[in-house]
């Protein structure tokens, strides 16, 4: 899969998140999005959801481009993440990282991060690998 980064998709749930790659092979995929209240709970916070939906889209997308040249397709499996500190401003950069390439499972961790540095969001990303 041939990418001109930075890329933004602005088709599907990506583009309702709004993320802009910056990365994208089949080891490391990395993302900036854009804190926006329509991404927030009713506190001000980044909503869960919101993390846990950047991860899948970069496992997914990370495997796809190292699965779709085979005829096959990725497709989240199992996603489990945990929220270490509140984002309220500003951005989230996230970095996928493949941990396992098998032929029907990858399995990816996504550190998300705010302005600062800091840790804010882990997740580890368990992609199905399928016929088309």
């Amino acid at each position: 899969m041939e990418v001109q980064l930075p890329f933004r998709s602005d088709q599907g749930f990506e583009g309702l998140l709004g993320l802009e790659f910056t990365e994208l092979s089949d080891e490391v995929v990395r993302c900036q999005v854009a804190v926006r209240p329509e991404l927030t709970q009713p506190y001000g916070l980044i909503h869960g959801g919101v993390y846990a939906a950047i991860a899948e889209s970069l496992a997914s997308w990370g495997t796809a481009n190292g699965v779709m040249p085979d005829g096959k397709i990725a497709v989240g499996l199992s996603n489990h993440t945990s929220f270490l500190r509140p984002v309220t401003e500003g951005s989230i950069t996230a970095v996928a990282t493949r941990k396992h390439r098998g032929r029907t499972t990858w399995v990816w961790d996504v550190e998300a991060t705010d302005d600062a540095g800091r840790l804010c969001a882990m997740t580890r990303m368990t992609i199905a690998v399928r016929d088309r």
